[in-house]
């Protein structure tokens, strides 16, 4: 916060910082912001470059084509955000169904005829392998 402080501060000499100019014994010519006896201040203007039309046209399609990388590269990005996000949800639910059947109790499935058909263990075994088994490749 201080060093903030001080560059304000310090903004206003910064801008009207003084270039001086002078010629020492071998004829050759200085400038400097601090000034030797018998330099002459030197007043600096910014240079207002003027672009033609052409210049103008080249710089509208980089920029133009700088927007569209961009907007390419956002909507890649918020792609592979909802893909992230799907299988977050997904590994999820897998997870939850694993941890379902390591706590056990009765699981079963519906037959043709709306009776319940129970799952054995040996079934629920293979079920909570491969659950696992896809949970590793998947979400890891």
């Amino acid at each position: 916060m201080r060093a903030l402080l001080v560059v304000f501060a310090l903004l206003p000499m910064l801008a009207s910082a003084q270039i001086y100019r002078w010629t020492d014994a071998q004829g050759r010519v200085h400038f400097a912001q601090r000034p030797p006896a018998g330099a002459e201040r030197i007043e600096v203007r910014p240079q207002v470059m003027e672009r033609d039309a052409s210049t103008r046209e080249r710089e509208a399609r980089s920029e133009r084509f700088f927007e569209a990388r961009r907007q390419e590269q956002q909507a890649a990005d918020r792609q592979a955000s909802e893909r992230h996000a799907k299988r977050e949800q997904e590994c999820r639910s897998l997870r939850s169904r694993l941890a379902q059947l390591k706590q056990g109790g009765r699981f079963f499935r519906s037959d043709a005829a709306a009776e319940r058909v129970y799952y054995s263990e040996s079934e629920i075994a293979a079920a909570r392998q491969q659950l696992a088994t896809h949970i590793d490749q998947a979400c890891n």
